[in-house]
C-alpha cells in the first residue's frame, strides 16, 4: 500500500512514519501543501492523509480540487480542527474520514486501513454483472454508477461504499450508528453527522431528474427506496 501524507509538522511525519514502517506501508511525507498536491498529480496512490492548515494550498483546498479532477483517492483529513463545521467542511469538500489532533496512532491506523479495505479486497471480474435495479447499474468491481442511462463519475470511495450498500438492501431502514459500523467499519464515536453529509451529497450527485431515492426515516435513520415520491417520511 503506498500512502501520500501532506503534512508540514515534522513530529507528526516521524511518528506516522514509525507506524507505517511496522505495518509495511510505504510512505511519502510532504511538507507544502501545493507541492503535495502536484506529488499526487504524478503518480497512483492507494490513499492520501493531508493537514488542513498547509503552507502553499491548504488541505481543503487540495481535497476539492482532486475531486474536481474527479480522481477517486481515499483521503483522511489530518488536523487540530474539531468543531461540528469544520469536520463537516472537511466531508463535503471530499475527504472520506476526518482525525483530529492529538490522535493515537493506531487509531489513524485504524481508519487508513477501513478507507483502503475496498483496494485490499476488490477481486476484479471484467464479466461481473451490475447490480440493477430500476434506475441504477452499479458494479462493486470496477466501481461504474450509471443513473438512468447516465454514468456518475464523481463519487468518492465512501460515498461509493454506501450508495452501493444501501443498493443492496432497498427499503431497509438503517440507523446512523447502523451505517457507519457497516460502510465505514468501525465506530465514529458518536460522530454522525459524517452520515448525514455522505447522504446530502448522494442526493446532490444521483438525484439529477429531482426523483428521490434515500428518505430520511425521522427518529430512525435512512433508506433506499426508488418508489417513494417524496424524500422524506
Amino acid at each position: 500500500m503506498k500512502i501520500l501524507v501532506i503534512e508540514d509538522n515534522k513530529s507528526v511525519c516521524t511518528m506516522i512514519e514509525m507506524f507505517f514502517a511496522k505495518e509495511g506501508i510505504q510512505g511519502e511525507f510532504i511538507n507544502n501543501g501545493l507541492e503535495g498536491y502536484n506529488r499526487f498529480k504524478s503518480e497512483t496512490w492507494d490513499a492520501l492523509i493531508v493537514d488542513w492548515m498547509l503552507p502553499g494550498m491548504d488541505g481543503v483546498t487540495i481535497c476539492r480540487k482532486i475531486r474536481e479532477d474527479k480522481h477517486s483517492v481515499p483521503i483522511i483529513m489530518l488536523t487540530a480542527k474539531d468543531s461540528e463545521s469544520d469536520q463537516v467542511l472537511g466531508l463535503e469538500m471530499g475527504a472520506d474520514d476526518y482525525v483530529t489532533k492529538p490522535f493515537s496512532p493506531l487509531t489513524l491506523m485504524a481508519r487508513i486501513k477501513a478507507v483502503t479495505r475496498r483496494f485490499q479486497n476488490q477481486v476484479t471480474d471484467p464479466q461481473e454483472e451490475f447490480l440493477e435495479t430500476e434506475h441504477f447499474k452499479i458494479s462493486k468491481n470496477t466501481r461504474e454508477v450509471i443513473v438512468d442511462g447516465e454514468n456518475i463519475t464523481n463519487l468518492t470511495p465512501k460515498e461509493f461504499d454506501l450508495l452501493y450498500y444501501m443498493i443492496e438492501h432497498p427499503k431497509q431502514v438503517f440507523s446512523r450508528e447502523q451505517l457507519l459500523e457497516r460502510v465505514w467499519g468501525y465506530q465514529f464515536y458518536g460522530d454522525e453527522r459524517t452520515v448525514d453529509v455522505h447522504i446530502k451529497r448522494l442526493r446532490k450527485k444521483v438525484e439529477m431528474t429531482g426523483k428521490p431515492f434515500f428518505h430520511t426515516v425521522w427518529g430512525v435513520g435512512y433508506k433506499f427506496d426508488e418508489s417513494i415520491k417524496t424524500d422524506e417520511i
